[in-house]
């Protein structure tokens, strides 16, 4: 089996490695338990702010990126809302979050086809790269700040033939690659919207991927 690197590659340096067939990950709820640091976080930011956020409508919107989340639940002060989350983050957002069911195995049975790991995420590296080193998860490249056609983009970049996620934005970028999208549903989603979406395969859980894997891996 193939051994992780000690650091992920960015994206941005995928041009001086040597091309690797690769599988795409969604990180928020799809290889983290991350909602209660990102409502706390959210409620924090909130209370700076002067206005009042429902947890569950924070929940509702993990997945797209913190921007368009800011901009439906802090209208007017979404900018500063942004950055005052960004700020709290490292100390509230990451605390709590573990791993979900199944995700260092899944990543283990990417590896063992000898593929990539790859992290395609609405997240900004840095806050991506401190949930990861909190769990002690290792990816072999990332790309921060995508959502939807843009984690499409990515994936073509990173060679990916294949994008497990939990919301509908990563089914959308997987079929925006042209490649597999494989939703889970650990997140707020259920398995019919994750088909609606386009998904090609919907599992309960990351527990059911390393079959998953076995039945679908492209020959070579």
């Amino acid at each position: 089996m193939s051994r992780p690197p000690p650091m992920a590659a960015s994206i941005r340096s995928i041009d001086t490695m040597q091309a690797t067939r690769t599988v795409g990950f969604d990180l928020d709820l799809t290889l983290v338990d991350s909602a209660d640091g990102i409502v706390a976080t959210y409620l924090a930011m909130a209370r700076r702010l002067g206005r009042t956020v429902d947890a569950e409508s924070v929940r509702a919107t993990i997945g797209i990126p913190l921007e368009a989340s800011c901009a439906l639940l802090v209208p007017g002060q979404d900018a500063e809302a942004v950055r005052i989350y960004r700020e709290l983050y490292p100390s509230l957002g990451v605390a709590g979050p573990l791993l979900l069911p199944g995700a260092r195995a899944a990543l283990d049975a990417v590896r063992a086809l000898g593929d990539r790991v790859g992290l395609v995420t609405a997240k900004i590296e840095s806050a991506a790269r401190l949930l990861l080193d909190h769990v002690d998860l290792a990816v072999d490249i990332i790309a921060a700040n995508r959502y939807a056609e843009e984690k499409g983009r990515a994936l073509v970049e990173l060679g990916a033939w294949a994008h497990v996620g939990d919301h509908p934005g990563d089914v959308i970028g997987a079929r925006t690659a042209g490649i597999f999208a494989v939703g889970v549903t650990t997140g707020s989603h259920d398995a019919d919207a994750l088909r609606a979406a386009g998904a090609d395969v919907v599992l309960a859980s990351l527990e059911e991927l390393p079959a998953w894997l076995d039945s679908a891996a492209p020959a070579g």
